[in-house]
C-alpha cells in the first residue's frame, strides 16, 4: 500500500523531542512537540496545520517563537493542542512582543489553541493578527474517548500521562486507507478523474455497496454505471488506515503503562522516549522518564509494528547503540 503519511524525527535522538508527520498527497503536516525546529526549515514549517504539545518544558516548546516568525505575514490558520495552562502560555508569549505594525499587514494569521484537561474537558480560543493576538471566541468543550480532532478520514487522540506534571501523549490515525489500482482502472477502460475522489468519500462515509456510481467516459454520451461493491472488488484497496503514536516524558507507572499501551495499540509507528539505559532505572524513576528497555517493552505490549526511540539523555552520549539495542531486545521479547 502506498503510505499517505511520512513521519520523521525533527532532531537526532539526543536533540529536542519532536516528530513531523508530512501528508504525502496534501499540502499539510502535523507536528508533535515544538522544541528546537530549525532543522525543519521554513518550507516544512509552513505546511503545518496542527501542532500537538505534550507539555511546556523548554525543550518541548522553545520552537514556538521561530514558528511564529515564519508564519507571520501570511494568510494561515494553525491549530495548537496542549495541556492545562497552554492558553495562558500562548497568550503571554504573543503579548511579550510589540505589535504596533501588524495591523497594516494585508494578511491574517490565526492560532486556535485547545487546552486539554485530564477530566475530558477543554477550553478553546483564537488569537488573530488582525486583532493584535487578543484572546477571543473562548468556548468550553468536552472530549469523548480522548478524541480531540476528527475529520472525514483522520482522528487525533490524546491521553494524559504523569511526568511530575500532566503530559500528553498522542495518536494520529487514518480511519481507512483507500487506494485505487490504476492498472485495474486501465484494464476496465475507466479514466482517472474527480469521480475517484467521490468514490473515496463514499467509502469513508460508509455508503452502501449498492450505491451506483456513474463514470463519464471520453467521447460517449452516457457514462458507465458501476456499484460501489463492483468498484471495491475490481479497482479499490480498502484496509485499516495508518496509525502514528507519540509518547514522551513519562514515568513507568502502572497507570501510565496501561494508558500508553491502549493509545499506541496496533500503531504502525510508535515514537517513544528512551531516555536512560536500564542500569539507570532508579534515576529514570526519580526523573519520571522511561528507560530504553521499558520503551521497547511498551512497544511490544502495544503490538506496534515499528518502534522509533528518541529523547536519549546526554548522560549516554557515547552509548547510542546500547540504548537502541536495549529497545530492540525488549521489543523482540528477548
Amino acid at each position: 500500500m502506498t503510505p499517505h503519511f511520512l513521519p520523521t524525527l525533527v532532531n537526532p535522538p539526543f536533540g529536542d523531542p519532536g516528530v513531523y508527520v508530512d501528508f504525502q498527497f496534501a499540502r499539510r503536516a502535523i507536528l508533535f512537540d515544538l522544541g528546537e525546529i530549525h532543522r525543519l526549515g521554513p518550507r516544512k514549517i509552513l505546511r503545518l496545520s496542527d501542532v500537538c504539545i505534550s507539555h511546556t518544558h523548554i525543550d518541548h516548546f522553545i520552537g514556538f517563537d521561530l514558528m511564529l516568525r515564519i508564519m507571520l505575514g501570511r494568510d494561515m490558520a494553525l491549530r495548537l493542542f496542549g495541556p492545562p495552562g497552554i492558553l495562558s502560555q500562548v497568550e503571554h508569549r504573543l503579548a511579550s512582543y510589540s505589535w504596533n505594525l501588524i495591523q497594516s499587514y494585508p494578511t491574517e494569521f490565526v492560532i486556535t489553541v485547545t487546552e486539554l484537561h485530564p477530566d475530558g474537558s477543554g477550553v478553546r480560543a483564537r488569537f488573530s493578527s488582525r486583532r493584535v493576538f487578543a484572546r477571543e471566541d473562548e468556548e468550553r468543550l468536552t472530549f469523548t474517548d480522548g478524541v480531540v480532532l476528527e475529520e472525514e478520514n483522520l482522528r487525533l487522540r490524546a491521553t494524559f500521562l504523569e511526568h511530575s506534571i500532566p503530559c500528553l501523549a498522542y495518536a494520529f490515525e487514518e480511519k481507512l486507507h483507500v487506494n485505487f489500482m490504476k492498472n485495474h482502472l486501465a484494464e476496465l477502460g475507466l479514466p482517472v478523474g474527480p469521480w475517484l475522489s467521490e468514490v473515496k468519500r463514499a467509502v469513508l462515509r460508509g455508503a452502501p455497496d449498492d450505491l451506483v456510481v456513474t463514470v463519464a467516459l471520453p467521447g460517449q454520451a452516457e457514462g458507465r454505471r458501476l456499484t460501489l461493491a463492483e468498484l471495491k472488488e475490481k479497482v479499490l484497496q480498502v484496509v485499516p488506515g495508518e496509525k502514528i503514536a507519540y509518547v514522551t516524558d513519562t514515568a513507568f507507572t502502572p497507570d501510565n503503562r496501561s494508558r500508553i499501551v491502549e493509545l499506541a495499540r496496533g500503531a504502525d509507528y510508535l515514537f517513544i522516549e528512551a531516555v536512560f539505559l536500564d542500569v539507570d532505572a532508579d534515576r529514570a524513576r526519580e526523573r519520571a522518564h522511561l528507560t530504553a528497555r521499558q520503551a521497547g517493552q511498551l512497544a511490544r505490549e502495544a503490538g506496534a509494528a515499528r518502534v522509533i526511540p528518541f529523547h536519549f539523555s546526554p548522560r549516554h552520549l557515547g552509548a547510542e547503540e546500547e540504548l537502541r539495542r536495549e529497545v530492540a531486545e525488549a521489543f523482540a521479547g528477548a
